[in-house]
């Protein structure tokens, strides 16, 4: 049976960890529950390596544990002022430590929960911040809270699941790539020095290739001067409103189908998560306009918040916009006629996950193949080349 590590804490806030032995996750939390405590945190032992993720992703895993443990704290009967303090004594990095207390301070200051999340822009986003305003208005925080931490799940295991699926093959081309460097400017230039003295007339795919290496060993830092600039002028052009702009109705061009069902994923589960929190329409269609990473997308929909003021819903407008697949259109007009319309883009959301999930995986199942026949045939040029000259020597006559 599998053996799960906890952390709990008791209503009076003393906080105890330990392992407990559970089919699963959920039968551990149930069986910690029924001992009288409450679960803050559950994993298997395998699960700790995820701390250990690289610097750009520590933040929203922080704030995925923050929201999961705070949610957990106040579903159990805790005041929030109770709740952050729990949080603020087992908080085991500084960082997150140290915005708990500021919260805590905060809100023992009279200042409200959303404003206090608001003090910290870069670790709260404001749809994160809008959802609370929301829960704290109807008195339903920790519902709020507890939808929250399904939307940022759902995100993080999409963005997961797409970051795994580039490791391979970036791990290929960066070994492919170094390879061939590593022949053309030290493996090749020592038997060029062979060929030369011999004074043989060497094939033509040989001396391409020589002179390829020479370039690269003559040429290489400017070769790599230039690579850098163009990356900082390009980082520059993107930089400004209309090079994104431009950058993304490329990508959009190249690859529409992906981008597309992404998008709609990320847009239909904001807006969704929102407008069943309690948020208004036309509040939480611009927030869920913001999350929208593609700006030929965005600006589309933004058309949509027009359309909402002037009482012609969503679907009209998302429709006239063109940015949305023809299944999530039918799915949200089927929403909206029935009154069940963030219930319904929740399930467009979780429609669209699966299917760009699928697509991920198909599009690298055929990638993996294709970088690994075209470094084979790199490499393989260059073994041959190498070999023929080899044997042209041999039939020089002495």
């Amino acid at each position: 049976m599998p053996i799960f590590t906890y952390r709990s804490t008791t209503m009076d806030g003393a906080v105890s960890e330990g392992v407990i032995d559970a089919p699963d996750r959920k039968a551990a939390v149930e069986r910690l529950r029924s001992t009288g405590v409450i679960p803050l945190e559950v994993k298997a032992p395998a699960d700790q390596g995820l701390r250990m993720r690289v610097g750009f992703l520590r933040r929203k895993v922080d704030l995925v544990a923050f929201t999961a443990e705070l949610s957990t704290l106040l579903a159990a009967g805790l005041t929030l002022e109770a709740a952050l303090g729990v949080l603020a004594d087992i908080s085991a990095e500084r960082g997150l430590k140290e915005i708990v207390q500021s919260l805590l301070k905060s809100i023992r200051g009279g200042i409200p929960f959303s404003d206090a999340l608001q003090k910290h822009p870069d670790v709260f986003p404001r749809v994160y911040i809008n959802m609370v305003r929301a829960g704290e208005s109807g008195g339903v925080l920790d519902v709020i809270l507890e939808r929250l931490n399904e939307f940022l799940e759902s995100s993080k295991e999409l963005r997961d699941n797409i970051l795994s699926a580039m490791i391979y093959p970036t791990i290929l081309l960066v070994t492919g790539g170094a390879s061939i460097i590593i022949l053309l400017t030290f493996v090749l230039p020592r038997f060029s020095v062979i060929f030369a003295e011999l004074g043989s007339t060497l094939p033509l795919s040989t001396q391409v290739l020589l002179a390829a290496s020479d370039i690269l060993k003559s040429y290489g830092w400017l070769l790599l001067a230039a690579a850098g600039a163009a990356g900082f002028l390009f980082s520059r052009a993107i930089a400004t409103e209309q090079g994104r702009y431009r950058w993304d109705a490329l990508k959009l061009r190249l690859l529409e189908d992906v981008i597309k069902k992404l998008e709609t994923a990320r847009f239909c589960r904001t807006l969704g998560t929102l407008l069943a929190s309690g948020v208004p329409l036309l509040q939480a269609l611009h927030n869920s306009r913001e999350v929208i990473g593609n700006r030929v997308i965005a600006q589309a929909v933004e058309a949509v918040s027009r359309g909402a003021k002037e009482g012609r819903g969503i679907h009209d407008p998302l429709s006239r916009s063109g940015v949305f697949p023809e299944l999530a259109l039918s799915m949200i007009k089927v929403g909206e006629e029935t009154g069940t319309l963030d219930k319904m883009l929740l399930q467009v959301a979780v429609t669209y996950e699966k299917i760009l999930k699928q697509a991920v995986r198909r599009f690298m199942s055929l990638l993996e193949p294709v970088m690994i026949l075209i470094m084979g045939l790199v490499i393989g040029f260059i073994v041959i080349s190498m070999l023929l000259a080899v044997f042209s020597i041999a039939e020089v006559p002495l």
